[in-house]
């Protein structure tokens, strides 16, 4: 499971993605919570989207089990509207 700190910021991308990259290529199915993510910027959301890329190009499975109205909210606010992103975001 990728459980998304309260914080995903510039600050913590870097160190965050050496822990999750291990996680994703030794499992089919990932599991995301973002049920604590209190805090994201715009690199944060980007580094998001890329790990849905990544998941959906190792041809794994995505399970978003929690739907972080702090991401949904940021989403909005950069006015992004890529499909990859949104399916597994949005309502």
């Amino acid at each position: 499971m990728i459980k998304f700190p309260s914080d995903l910021t510039i600050a913590q991308v870097n160190e965050y993605q050496t822990q999750i990259i291990p996680l994703i290529d030794n499992l089919d199915v990932i599991t995301i919570d973002d049920s604590e993510l209190a805090r994201i910027d715009t690199i944060g959301v980007q580094f998001i989207l890329a790990v849905i890329t990544y998941i959906i190009a190792q041809g794994k499975e995505i399970k978003w089990q929690s739907k972080s109205s702090v991401l949904k909210e940021s989403i909005q606010q950069l006015g992004i509207s890529d499909a990859i992103l949104l399916q597994y975001i949005m309502d």
